[in-house]
């Protein structure tokens, strides 16, 4: 057991993923259902991550769409010296 909210190790989980390339960029994300029955959570602890994904900049949501992973800046473009 972890002292950190159910939602937030969801969420953990699947940033995990989206950095490993597991989940690519523009491509959608399991739907809220399928994560709950995937990880044995309830619906609204998978809204809930998904809410947390948002605010982590990692998702968008489009309504009756579904959502989707957004494209994360390369960590290479960071250490490029600026002219």
């Amino acid at each position: 057991m972890s002292a950190r909210p159910l939602y937030v190790q969801l969420a953990d989980v699947i940033t995990k993923k989206i950095e490993s390339g597991a989940l690519a960029p523009d491509r959608p994300i399991p739907s809220e259902n399928h994560l709950a029955d995937e990880y044995g959570v309830a619906r609204l602890t998978a809204r809930r991550a998904a809410q947390e994904l948002r605010e982590r900049g990692l998702i968008v949501t489009v309504r009756g769409k579904g959502s989707f992973v957004v494209e994360q800046p390369s960590a290479a473009g960071d250490d490029e010296p600026t002219g």
